[in-house]
């Protein structure tokens, strides 16, 4: 163990040590009761929405497509459940944005017969890298961290480049989030032979699995699998906040720097966490689309902080009536970690493919502290791990200063709320950043038709 610590990396610069509070880590996976009724966003990835090919009152199956990719950046939606097509409405989706949702009333269990349900391990990977990337586009596959990306554009290295090393993601730095290191606990060897299969398709023989050394049962086991799988190995990590970004995670594992607008395949790498890795397996091995995830329920009070295996489309509410029902001194609600993750205004809102987890936030705990003026302690520079200056482009997005703000790297923030967090004038600073954001973004895209 000590050869363990003493081998521990992480990133340069900046970072932040939120209170750890991991309270559903012994929590084994549970698969959540169906729901009566699912409602499943047609948008749940970067990119273009997908387009609904079912109409009301249609018959579905569980693993049917509902929705297909309406372009190359977009992903396939499949039914989480059997049942009947109740409607296609609009709602409030988890990201405070209203979205179109195929709601279907749940009848039965009745699966694609295509699927392949059986708990059996399959090592061997017998299709081509280019039948791989195909099945993760058919398979609705992407990345299950948090940002959503297709995983089939990630596996299609552009002309021109070459990937070195394939990264997984087991870090998981939000402080309260426990859904990966369960995974990795639970289905190490589906993540290996998936880590393989990703291996296949990008051509690389070096695949890297970070994981933080708070999940030190996480890293034994997954250290003990990697021994049968050839290329595999595990790099233990020093628990730092927000490691799990994909280009803090580069600079922590192989020491290289993905430039300001770059990607990782830039600097030859290509980053996958591990639930995408294990709905990879399940997408190429078992011929299952993505329609269940696992969801971290937890906080403070809640009275059975637990990992659920939860179809897509299951509203929120239910996650928490089976974690033990709404605590009383509940002050907020949201989806994700407390870092990264965003309020919810209802707990109808569904689970997506992007939802990690549900926090519950006690009240005393939920309220913004009093706005103050800068003091230019400089504590927000030193925590950015993009090393920008966050109070600037905060004044920045005040002022509508926006082209400034681009030039000082505003599209590099990662929106990570380190910041925030370190702020002693509890400015809201990533408010303001993001913002900016939107509106450069904006700009570039004017800029581009001119």
């Amino acid at each position: 163990m000590f050869r363990l610590f003493d081998s521990l990396k992480t990133f340069p610069k900046g970072g932040v040590h939120p209170p750890e509070n991991k309270f559903s880590a012994g929590a084994a996976i549970e698969e959540l009761p169906l729901p009566k009724m699912v409602h499943i966003p047609i948008s749940q990835h970067i990119g273009a929405p997908s387009e609904p090919v079912v109409e009301r009152g249609e018959a579905v199956k569980v693993g049917q497509i509902i929705a297909k990719s309406a372009g190359f950046v977009s992903a396939n939606i499949h039914s989480s459940v059997s049942g009947k097509v109740a409607k296609i409405q609009n709602m409030i989706d988890s990201s405070g944005f209203v979205r179109t949702v195929i709601s279907v009333r749940v009848k039965g269990d009745d699966w694609e017969e295509s699927i392949d349900r059986s708990p059996d391990l399959v090592k061997e990977i017998s299709i081509e890298a280019k039948d791989i990337i195909q099945k993760t586009l058919d398979n609705g596959i992407v990345g299950l961290g948090g940002a959503a990306f297709p995983s089939h554009v990630k596996l299609s290295v552009p002309r021109g480049k070459k990937a070195e090393y394939l990264i997984l993601n087991g870090v998981e730095c939000e402080p309260y989030l426990t859904a990966d290191h369960r995974l990795m606990l639970e289905k190490a060897d589906e993540i290996m032979v998936g880590a393989q299969i990703l291996m296949k398709a990008l051509d690389v023989t070096k695949c890297i699995v970070g994981i933080e050394n708070n999940k030190l049962d996480a890293i034994e086991v997954m250290s003990q699998k990697a021994k049968d799988y050839e290329g595999i190995s595990v790099q233990a990590l020093k628990v730092q906040y927000p490691q799990g970004g994909e280009k803090q995670l580069i600079k922590a594992v192989i020491n290289r720097e993905v430039p300001s607008g770059g990607l990782p395949i830039d600097v030859g790498a290509v980053v996958h966490n591990v639930g995408t890795t294990y709905a990879v397996y399940q997408a190429v091995q078992k011929n299952k689309p993505l329609l269940e995830r696992v969801v971290t329920l937890t906080g403070k009070s809640v009275s059975k902080p637990s990992n659920f295996m939860v179809r897509i489309g299951t509203p929120i509410s239910e996650l928490i009536e089976a974690a033990g029902g709404l605590p009383e001194d509940t002050g907020k609600i949201i989806s994700g970690g407390p870092m990264m993750g965003k309020a919810l205004t209802s707990t109808d809102i569904p689970v997506a493919k992007a939802t990690s987890g549900v926090l519950i936030i006690p009240e005393n705990e939920s309220r913004r502290g009093v706005v103050e003026a800068c003091i230019r302690c400089s504590k927000c520079v030193g925590v950015c791990p993009m090393g920008l200056e966050p109070y600037l482009l905060m004044t920045q997005g005040e002022k509508a200063m926006f082209e400034e703000s681009e030039n000082d790297r505003v599209m590099d923030c990662i929106e990570c709320g380190s910041c925030v967090y370190e702020c002693p004038s509890n400015r809201p600073l990533l408010d303001w950043i993001r913002l900016s954001k939107v509106k450069v973004n904006t700009i570039r895209k004017e800029r581009a038709k001119n």
